[in-house]
């Protein structure tokens, strides 16, 4: 993997730039749609690639991993041959998954997550060394590092422990990483993730431990945990500062239409989140005004586009009021449409973001389109 930074903006942090692989470039900033089973919900592949113009999507060991199983992508020749998606992947390393199981997991450090699978509840291991080989068997082009993603809020103590916990299976990770083969014939690389809770001084030492395994990117994680929006804000713009500037920085999981603008101003080049296909099968849309919450009885009678300004078919061809009747009515095109619309928002939020580092102006467009994605219409 490549990363080349081509433009800066004059007035934050923000940069534009080309990630590398061997299934394809990825133009930064970017959005990665989340594919957590192999299939971003209720969304074609053909429309993930053609209508909604995503250039990554992200897919989650953990859940690869108990379905299909790793037999079946071995035996499709991974990932990419399995679902269709002939462009880059990358895959979470199922920490954040550990993490929301902390009713049937249990750590050991000397080994790993022992934890329970919510399918059938079967005894599994997630050791650092088992989630590079499951990931290598996935074939994603960037994998996650096996971290463990603390809650909010958590004692100091906790979050330090959990931190040197993350850096111990780091060096396993990068080490069984470094030892092994890609299955398939392409190049794979290798994300350490930051994390510290909401502690200045345990994202300090963690930003530096990370750094000196010298891999090609890197991640922070443990953020929109349930932290307030500010202090998400404050650890970001710290782990930023003190990333190197030459490589690729991933905040994982993050977020609104805002998150998305402001991390990008600090220097964030990739992110993830569930939100624009969550809110979309619930009937909330993104747009550049602001969001619309589909099902309520304003947009009844509004007989005009979802959005006139956009080029997805779905936006220009259907109205508001049908949007409307498709969630009241429980009809699943609903869910499909609002979906559709999210995510390709969210990748022209992210494109126009680009265009805006390169010509310069970035930062008084942030200023002012900010407080507009956070209206509620």
């Amino acid at each position: 993997m490549k990363f080349t930074i081509q433009d800066k903006d004059p007035k934050s942090s923000a940069r534009a730039g080309v990630i590398k692989t061997d299934h394809g470039d990825i133009e930064t900033p970017i959005f990665m749609p989340v594919g957590t089973v192999g299939a971003v919900k209720a969304v074609h592949i053909r429309d993930v690639r053609d209508d909604i113009k995503a250039q990554i999507i992200l897919g989650n060991t953990y859940h690869l991993y108990l379905r299909p199983g790793l037999d079946v992508l071995e035996s499709a020749g991974g990932l990419h041959k399995f679902n269709g998606w002939n462009r880059p992947i990358l895959t979470d390393s199922g920490g954040f998954q550990v993490f929301s199981l902390s009713q049937c997991r249990k750590i050991k450090p000397d080994e790993g997550v022992w934890f329970q699978s919510h399918i059938d509840g079967s005894r599994h291991l997630f050791s650092p060394e088992k989630v590079m080989d499951i990931e290598r068997s996935i074939g994603a082009d960037i994998v996650m590092a096996f971290d463990e993603c603390t809650p909010y809020p958590c004692e100091f103590d906790y979050a330090e422990r959990s931190m040197k916990i993350t850096h111990k299976w780091l060096e396993r990770c990068c080490k069984h990483f470094d030892n092994t083969e890609p299955k398939y014939g392409y190049s794979q690389t290798l994300f350490p993730i930051v994390q510290g809770s909401v502690f200045p001084e345990l994202r300090k030492r963690s930003v530096e431990f990370i750094c000196s395994m010298e891999r090609e990117g890197n991640a922070i994680g443990g953020v929109s945990v349930g932290e307030p929006t500010e202090l998400m804000y404050e650890i970001t713009d710290l782990c930023c500062s003190m990333l190197p500037k030459d490589k690729p920085r991933y905040l994982m999981g993050v977020g609104t239409p805002a998150n998305i603008i402001e991390g990008i101003a600090m220097g964030i080049d990739m992110f993830d989140c569930v939100m624009p296909t969550r809110d979309g099968r619930n009937g909330r849309i993104f747009t550049w005004e602001g969001m619309m919450n589909m099902k309520n009885e304003k947009w009844k009678y509004d007989h005009t586009p979802i959005d006139a300004n956009s080029d997805l078919f779905a936006d220009r061809e259907y109205t508001r009021s049908y949007l409307r009747h498709l969630y009241t009515a429980d009809e699943i095109l609903g869910p499909m449409i609002g979906s559709i619309h999210n995510l390709h928002f969210y990748l022209d939020l992210v494109k126009t973001a680009r265009k805006k580092i390169q010509d310069g102006t970035f930062a008084s467009w942030k200023n002012e389109i900010v407080p507009k994605l956070s209206r509620r219409l």
